[in-house]
């Protein structure tokens, strides 16, 4: 049997579910797989997606570092930016490095996102 091992699903924390809902969700277009508390009065664990991108966000003390960064491939970033520049987030203006082909945004809680082409 050969050991295969497979992409990681990085966990961002977040400090408040409704920004992290209009930041994700409403402005950059993820949808939510599922969410989970381990009782009324716990802190918010869910799993968001858009295409093959899976985050999980956690409110969970300890369960990661806020201020992280990832790098997420992207098929035509250049698309993505125009689609979500159009939205009326107040928060975030990013620029788009046409010699990189990549723009970087920051969520809410400091988490980087660096959407780019691959080559």
């Amino acid at each position: 049997m050969t050991i295969e091992l497979r992409q990681p699903t990085p966990i961002l924390r977040m400090f408040d579910e409704a920004k992290a809902r209009e930041f994700y969700v409403d402005y950059l277009g993820f949808s939510i797989n599922w969410e989970h508390r381990y009782g009324d009065d716990f802190p918010l664990y869910l799993e968001i997606q858009r295409g093959g991108c899976t985050i999980h966000l956690s409110a969970h003390h300890g369960d990661c570092t806020p201020v992280s960064a990832l790098r997420i491939p992207v098929n035509d970033s250049k698309a993505l930016y125009a689609e979500i520049t159009t939205k009326q987030y107040r928060y975030a203006k990013p620029g788009y490095d046409a010699q990189e082909k990549e723009f970087c945004i920051t969520d809410p809680f400091g988490n980087r996102l660096m959407f780019h082409d691959p080559d």
